[in-house]
């Protein structure tokens, strides 16, 4: 396997959760993969809602834009139901995976219906509209709040307590496998698979193996139809 290397977008301003979820992919990554976390400059410092998200789009869109690092072989965006995918996948010459779809597909590779648990009950509409947008909707039992705010979740044992409450509605809807509906729960999976007896995806680590995988099999985001290039033409970023 070539040496892969990836950039994680968070979703919001607050670098310590860029921080949890970097750890999160390292710890998914192969040998020889670097990753590389990536905080918006402005937007919401936590993403819940639809106001929050589109800001949180166009933030991510202009990190990107104007990021001056080392170079990437892949994007991962970690932002659970966020807007934003496809204008990255138009913007950028590599591959794009977002860890709804991911966490979603490799979901369906495990049980015939999936359950997502996320944060707000707020969240659900929007995430269950971002699944079926990737086509994975139908297979989708239930998407389940836990009535904690992103920035909650650094309470271990609160979010594991309202994860497994919230998994227990999932699974009475007909999950057979379950879904954390948050970067900011990446590492939940460890602790909370072996209660509940199903298999926990755990999104930013799919989108991790996702991205290798695209990577070293030569593929990237189709440019013929509608993730073409943007049509060239002025456009203004923010205040600029």
């Amino acid at each position: 396997m070539r040496n892969v290397r990836i950039v994680v977008t968070n979703c919001n301003t607050t670098r310590e959760m860029t921080e949890e979820i970097v750890r999160g992919a390292r710890a998914a990554a192969g040998p020889g993969t670097t990753v590389t976390g990536l905080t918006p400059a402005w937007g919401p410092e936590s993403a819940e809602g639809w106001l929050d998200s589109f800001l949180s789009a166009a933030a991510v869109m202009d990190a990107l834009r104007t990021y001056r690092g080392a170079p990437y072989d892949a994007v991962v965006m970690a932002g659970f139901g966020e807007h934003g995918r496809e204008g990255v996948r138009e913007l950028v010459d590599v591959p794009v995976v977002d860890i709804t779809e991911a966490a979603a597909h490799l979901a369906c590779l495990l049980g015939r219906r999936y359950g997502v648990v996320t944060t707000l009950e707020r969240s659900c509409g929007q995430i269950e509209d971002s699944l079926e947008l990737a086509g994975v909707g139908r297979n989708c039992a239930a998407v389940v709040g836990t009535g904690l705010g992103v920035l909650d979740l650094g309470d271990r044992d609160r979010t594991e307590a309202a994860f497994l409450a919230a998994a227990e509605r999932a699974r009475a809807a007909g999950a057979e496998v379950l879904v954390l509906g948050c970067a900011g729960m990446t590492g939940l999976e460890r602790l909370v698979g072996d209660k509940l007896g199903l298999p926990v995806v755990d999104g930013v680590g799919a989108a991790v193996k996702l991205a290798e995988s695209l990577v070293t099999l030569g593929l990237t985001t189709s440019r013929t139809g509608t993730l073409a290039k943007p049509v060239p033409k002025r456009r203004t970023w923010g205040a600029g």
